[in-house]
């Protein structure tokens, strides 16, 4: 008897330097996230930043969904904004090949979600824009960058999340306790995207995409929490049962 086959959900690379410089650039990701789709049953696929448009797209249409995972800042000039003395790091070419995946999956109704600046570069993408330092940007807002110095599954505050929204059904609460390691946040939300999860300062923590199968934003890192909480992994069980459907 045949087996449907798992499905394939791409996972963007970071670019990252090793042996202090000596080695060359190298792309990779955390194992957290290869292991919490590991765990849900799909097979997950290392995306590299890719520049050229064709390739990638050969790319996304053998992929049944995409996570996008956390990392550096967006650039703002995807939303039309000076660059913050705060802004951190930024990569073009990762901006670039991200955007245009979400962009793709928005269209045609592929599975989504994205992880802490996966949530941001959704936002972006459809033409939101981003506070670019929380502290800097947001006077009286809590502090929402609990790394480094802290456990990357330490839970600093709460969310609330939106009773009856697609994000409460998945993880089955409207509250809950999350990790936060994030300088960065949503300010204008996308036209096509609904906010479902905030945190107690009223920080954009959760977002869901309108008229879309599955897209999903969560400020949060679900991946480092999936080995032993139940309502992370269900994040990543419903992202591969709508890749599956």
């Amino acid at each position: 008897m045949s087996h449907p086959l798992p499905p394939v959900i791409g996972i963007i690379c970071s670019e990252f330097q090793t042996d202090e410089g000596q080695a060359p650039p190298r792309f990779g990701q955390s194992q957290t996230y290869i292991q919490a789709v590991l765990q849900a049953g799909a097979v997950p696929l290392l995306i590299p930043e890719v520049a050229d448009p064709a390739r990638l797209r050969r790319l996304y249409e053998r992929l049944d969904g995409l996570l996008l995972p956390g990392g550096g800042d967006v650039d703002p000039v995807h939303y039309g904004e000076v660059r913050h003395e705060r802004c951190g790091r930024v990569t073009p070419i990762r901006d670039e090949t991200e955007l245009a995946l979400v962009r793709w999956a928005a269209a045609e109704g592929k599975p989504l979600l994205g992880i802490c600046r996966g949530i941001q570069v959704l936002n972006v993408a459809l033409g939101g824009s981003l506070y670019q330092d929380i502290e800097a940007q947001l006077p009286g807002a809590g502090k929402h960058d609990w790394y480094p110095g802290y456990p990357r599954d330490h839970l600093p505050h709460p969310v609330a999340v939106t009773p009856g929204s697609r994000l409460a059904r998945i993880l089955d609460t409207t509250s809950l306790p999350v990790n936060s390691l994030h300088h960065q946040a949503i300010k204008k939300v996308a036209a096509g995207l609904t906010v479902v999860a905030r945190a107690p300062d009223g920080i954009i923590e959760g977002v869901e995409g309108t008229g879309h199968p599955f897209l999903i934003g969560v400020q949060w890192h679900p991946e480092e929490l999936a080995g032993q909480d139940v309502r992370a992994r269900r994040l990543f069980d419903a992202l591969a049962e709508a890749c599956r459907a």
